[in-house]
């Protein structure tokens, strides 16, 4: 399927772009030049081809779901400069 200035025209309003008179050509050869390798890649047999979500394997690490604190409240904590129970203790925001 080729296109033609027309087409180009066309495709740069529907984009919001302009495109200098002299610059169409360029434009077309390249849109065209997309075009035909689309259309190869079109005639790829891919009968029996699993679709992938990634080119590389992945693995997902299962994991039983526990809730825990992960022991680290002490040093959390000792990052603050007020601790009450537990909690950071910061100054009043809203009276």
């Amino acid at each position: 399927m080729l296109i033609d200035v027309v087409d180009v025209k066309r495709i740069a309003h529907f984009s919001r772009i302009s495109i200098k008179e002299e610059d169409i050509p360029l434009f077309l050869l390249r849109l065209n030049n997309t075009l035909s390798v689309l259309e190869k890649i079109s005639e790829v047999n891919v009968e029996g081809v699993e679709p992938m979500v990634s080119v590389v394997p992945m693995k997902m690490v299962h994991r039983p779901d526990v809730v825990c604190d992960g022991d680290k409240v002490e040093s959390i904590l000792s990052n603050a400069p007020h601790v009450e129970k537990n909690f950071f203790v910061v100054p009043k925001a809203v009276e």
